[in-house]
């Protein structure tokens, strides 16, 4: 069930708490903090403030940033050092993120802040969390982070808005931070010692970015699995190689778990073969779904473990400690804001899913070409063959899309240019893995409706064989019927593409999940 609050302790927020703020469904969260968060971010701020007494030095409250660690910066100017580098900093390019990407990163920041190691003020952190609360959205531009020191072109795009600069999405329109903060009723702030820094050093923009990928993940390998039994009922292929005693002998667990979902899957299909000596196996990108799939899966799970930790990780830099025996307090430079971790994930996913496109844009050709199906199917998945071209430019697209993939998957974690004079002079580049890994789901995304809405083809064709009354997988009757839902079989030559978008907002909106799922429990 929906929460209607979302309570930031800094340790507990997971991943299904940023997609019910990201998207604001099925209800809009109010995101508050907890009693003992206030508490820890008194105190900090309250450690930042005797420190600036004291006249002590430490690394961005009383010093430059970067490069400029050794420059020495007066008790009067600490407010404006702060305002600073959110001005300076807050040079994005590219397009703005999406809502739901901007709000995951704004209640990722709040939920490290709450964890009372940074130094932040209350006012400040109940400032970001109304901006969730009120509906102002910080225009954040896509690109210009390299993932150390943290996010931090992006990051200050959006501490703009809290000091009454920048740009603001508010019900709908484009307006500056000033005005946004106006028409939703709240007051700038004027940052105070650590705040600025605070805000933008960093992983919560890649972590916004890897939580909201996971989650897609998650629905597009259901999906994955869903579409590779209905090509395998169109090409009437066989289960036995989804057997559970072949993967019990190679026992990686979600291999083992994919066999046994396709299993459920195409339950009491008649769709399928059974054994025939005359053809004892099919292809690899039938036969081999469980070892594909199950691999891919595993990579999903990966990052899911690495996203639900950083969720809950104190990223930026310094960090303040407190001695609760002693009372002592010291401030500590780290590297937190490293994205190492987020960037090798989403490297490994990319790559799992790039795979998840090239095996089914496989079966999306072994579906449209009557050689390599044995003449189960007609060419081209169409009755009048030449006058119509029927299917084949899909495989085209797929293609086209399968060889982008390849492309997006090279690593970007390998890659590091250093910056600030050679001070930081290694870094994660974990933002442009993460914005990779999302063109990489939107393209799997679209190969999938693409044999999803051939599979539905080869379907109706192999009905006028079996009659109309043959059934199909408990798991993929009804996935056969949502498509159906917004697709009609294709007697000519028509335009397809509006086709391939609606199956594929059936994904992507999680219905053919919800389906299966609703199916096979």
């Amino acid at each position: 069930m929906a929460a209607s609050t979302i309570t930031l302790d800094g340790k507990s927020l997971t991943i299904e708490d940023v997609i019910q703020v990201a998207y604001g469904a099925p209800s809009n969260p109010k995101v508050e903090l907890s009693s003992d968060a206030i508490k820890r971010v008194e105190r900090a701020a309250q450690a930042v403030k005797d420190l600036l007494a004291r006249g002590e030095v430490a690394y961005g409250i009383t010093t430059g940033f970067g490069a400029f660690k050794d420059k020495l910066i007066s008790t009067g100017q600490v407010e404006t050092l702060q305002r600073n580098i959110l001005m300076s900093h807050a040079v994005g390019t590219g397009n703005p993120f999406d809502l739901p990407t901007t709000r995951a990163i704004i209640l990722i920041r709040a939920n490290t802040l709450a964890s009372g190691y940074s130094g932040i003020r209350l006012i400040t952190l109940q400032l970001l969390l109304e901006l969730l609360n009120r509906g102002v959205h910080p225009r954040i531009p896509e690109k210009g982070s390299l993932g150390a020191s943290g996010d931090l072109a992006p990051l200050a795009h959006m501490g703009l808005v809290l000091i009454g600069e920048g740009e603001a999405e508010y019900q709908g329109q484009l307006i500056s931070g000033k005005e946004a903060l106006q028409k939703a009723d709240l007051q700038p702030v004027v940052l105070a010692a650590k705040e600025g820094l605070a805000l933008t050093n960093g992983t919560s923009v890649m972590g916004a970015l890897g939580t909201l990928a996971v989650h897609r993940s998650e629905r597009l390998s259901n999906t994955a699995d869903a579409a590779g039994c209905l090509s395998l009922e169109a090409l009437h292929g066989t289960t036995l190689a989804f057997d559970e005693r072949i993967h019990k002998v190679r026992p990686h667990p979600r291999q083992q778990n994919c066999a046994s979902n396709l299993r459920k899957l195409l339950a009491k299909s008649e769709f399928v073969r059974g054994h025939d000596s005359s053809n004892v196996q099919d292809a690899y990108s039938l036969r081999c779904i469980p070892q594909v799939h199950g691999a891919v899966q595993e990579a999903i799970a990966y990052t899911r473990w690495v996203m639900e930790i950083e969720l809950n990780s104190v990223t930026d830099n310094p960090l303040i400690f407190f001695d609760d025996d002693t009372g002592k307090v010291t401030i500590l430079s780290g590297g937190n804001f490293h994205g190492e971790p987020l960037s090798i994930a989403m490297d490994y996913l990319s790559i799992a899913l790039a795979e998840l496109g090239n095996i089914s844009e496989r079966r999306i050709m072994r579906l449209t070409d009557e050689a390599s199906n044995a003449n189960v199917l007609p060419a081209f998945l169409t009755k009048n063959g030449g006058l119509n071209s029927g299917f084949m430019i899909t495989q085209y697209t797929a293609a086209a899309l399968a060889t982008e993939n390849k492309i997006l998957a090279h690593p970007a974690s390998v890659d590091t240019i250093p910056t600030s004079a050679n001070v930081e002079d290694h870094v994660s580049m974990g933002c442009t893995a993460a914005l990779k890994t999302h063109q990489i789901l939107e393209n799997v995304e679209h190969i999938l409706a693409i044999e999803l809405l051939a599979a539905a083809q080869g379907i109706d064709f192999r009905r006028e064989s079996l009659g109309l009354t043959a059934s199909l997988g408990v798991g993929t009757e009804p996935v056969y019927t949502l498509i159906r839902q917004k697709a009609p079989f294709i007697e000519k030559d028509t335009i397809l593409y509006r086709y391939i978008d609606a199956v594929k907002l059936l994904e992507t909106s999680g219905q053919i999940e919800r389906a299966i799922i609703n199916a096979i429990k």
